[in-house]
């Protein structure tokens, strides 16, 4: 038997198999609301074979946006309009669905990535003030303003009224972005923190605004409800975020009662030096499962069944993660279990789809 197409735990959920569909923007909303296009996305992605599709990145207040075309979870019309479109998929599938609750920090107001993907001033069309631990802006982005600790309390508090609008919606997973050098990432790193207060400095310090919203949040849904946290493993920059941090961060979150951790990396300064090639990240991933009892999800140019297979043979993961793998090729999953020569579900109007000659590839 395959250990991709095993069934696992993640939290309160008994998935399928142990494929992820990762969080990625579509930058396709209107003022936050999902629309036609995230129906079909979602859809069929769905539809995949996956075990549980991960909804992209979410603002959890309108300058927590990356750009002015990202989805949102900020108001009680928000959170009707998620509970329409997973309603939607529900009906077609038995695949679980998670959201990916996000503040973008000082990487917010950007144009499209289509359009250039530039940071955009508050003076211009479709921006706004960026907000961030210090005034210090990304790269040639422009300047953050600080937060202030009511702010930071408000923040917080987004973030709870977004997962309480994301369980009633039928959500089964929320997935806290700490990752990609968006507003949580930008407190834990000490490149991005420069704060004195009791948000900045030592290690408890910059953690500590990570560690509140998940506290807050675990604490604001109900025990069916999985909550994990995503995290770059590594800025990829001498004396930023490093591995050995995550780690410990990745403790502590496994004794407050998260239900995973997301292994990612990057995304915090226009300096990384990022090495790319296949499975990349899955050292950082692997690191961290052999340190923690918490289900580990690896991501990063896993593209291939066998290479997703081996991940997990030699207990580098507990799942897989992918993303522009399974935009590319979004029955990906069925692909692979004809490669590892496993049975799949799928929805009964694809059953007459399956290979000639593999009458039992579906179920």
């Amino acid at each position: 038997m395959s250990l991709l197409f095993t069934p696992n735990k993640l939290g309160p959920h008994q998935l399928d198999n142990r494929i992820i569909v990762a969080p990625m923007c579509q930058y396709s909303a209107q003022d936050g609301i999902p629309t036609s296009w995230h129906t079909m996305h979602y859809g069929q992605l769905a539809l995949s074979g996956a075990a549980l599709v991960i909804i992209e990145a979410t603002a959890v207040e309108p300058r927590g946006r990356i750009s002015y075309k990202d989805l949102g979870l900020w108001s009680e019309e928000h959170g009707r309009a998620l509970k329409q479109l997973i309603s939607d998929i529900k009906q077609h599938t038995n695949a679980k669905i998670g959201i990916q609750l996000a503040h973008a920090g000082r990487k917010a107001s950007t144009s499209l990535p289509w359009e250039g993907g530039k940071s955009l001033a508050p003076d211009d069309e479709n921006g706004w003030q960026k907000v961030a631990p210090s005034s210090i802006a990304f790269g040639q982005y422009h300047q953050p303003q600080a937060l202030t600790i009511d702010e930071i309390e408000k923040i917080k508090n987004a973030f709870v009224e977004a997962a309480k609008r994301a369980e009633s919606a039928g959500i089964d997973v929320i997935e806290i972005h700490g990752a990609h050098g968006y507003l949580l990432h930008e407190f834990l790193s000490p490149l991005s923190n420069h704060r004195t207060d009791q948000y900045g400095g030592d290690f408890n310090n910059r953690s500590r605004l990570l560690i509140d919203v998940f506290t807050a949040v675990k604490k604001a849904v109900s025990d069916k409800m999985c909550v994990g946290v995503r995290i770059s493993a590594t800025d990829w920059v001498e004396g930023g975020w490093d591995l050995e941090s995550s780690i410990a961060l990745t403790q502590h979150l496994e004794d407050l009662g998260c239900h995973y951790i997301h292994v990612s990396s990057g995304g915090l300064s226009d300096k990384q030096a990022i090495k790319l090639g296949p499975n990349y990240q899955v050292p950082f991933a692997q690191a961290i499962y052999n340190e923690t009892q918490l289900p580990v999800i690896a991501v990063g140019l896993i593209t291939e069944p066998e290479q997703a297979e081996a991940i997990l043979l030699t207990e580098q993961a507990d799942f897989i993660a992918l993303g522009r793998g399974i935009l590319y090729d979004p029955r990906w999953p069925w692909h692979a279990a004809e490669k590892l020569k496993q049975t799949i579900k799928v929805a009964p109007q694809y059953l007459r789809c399956a290979p000639h000659g593999s009458k039992d590839f579906f179920k």
